[in-house]
C-alpha cells in the first residue's frame, strides 16, 4: 500500500491494518517454510508495510 493512501487513515484503522499485516507475515513465513509459498518477498513487502505503518501511527502521536 502506498504512502499517500496510509496517511489518509486515521489511527485506529493503522492499528487494525497493522495487526492484519503482522498476522499476513505470520502465515506467510509458515507458508514458505512448508513449500506452500514460492514467492518470499511477500515477505518483503508485508514487512515494509508495517514499517510504513508503525512510521505513521508514531507521527500521529507526536
Amino acid at each position: 500500500m502506498k504512502l499517500k493512501e496510509l496517511k489518509e487513515k486515521s489511527v485506529a484503522e493503522l492499528e487494525k491494518m497493522l495487526r492484519e499485516e503482522r498476522e499476513s507475515v505470520r502465515a506467510l513465513r509458515f507458508a514458505v517454510a512448508t513449500n506452500q509459498e514460492t514467492k518470499v518477498r511477500k515477505i518483503r513487502a508485508a514487512r515494509k508495510t508495517i514499517a510504513r505503518i508503525l512510521t505513521l501511527i508514531k507521527q500521529n502521536a507526536k
